[in-house]
């Protein structure tokens, strides 16, 4: 299950220095989905396995919406969090700095 943190918070508590912007606006593929094949091209091009998706908050799935859970799943334990600043459509895929 991923952690999904409220947008305000997230923007404070944001660290990732370096990253993969990934661009999906498939609006058929499910958001789960989009983060894998990212997952997947980014640690078969750099060799090591992001944990950190930082994506729009607009792209989180809405409780209103059938069938929609109010969070994004994410595959393998990454960690997603709504950050204003990636445009929609777009997904920031990294390792999360532990400073």
């Amino acid at each position: 299950m991923a952690q999904v943190l409220d947008p305000d918070d997230a923007e404070r508590r944001c660290q990732v220095n370096t990253g993969m912007l990934w661009f999906d606006n498939d609006p058929k593929t499910a958001l789960a989905a989009k983060i894998e094949r990212a997952v997947e091209y980014y640690h078969k091009k750099y060799g090591r396995r992001p944990n950190l998706c930082l994506i729009h908050p607009s792209a989180l799935e809405k409780p209103d919406r059938p069938g929609a859970s109010g969070t994004a799943n994410s595959p393998n334990g990454i960690k997603v969090r709504p950050y204003r600043p990636v445009l929609p459509g777009h997904l920031w895929i990294g390792v999360e700095d532990q400073n």
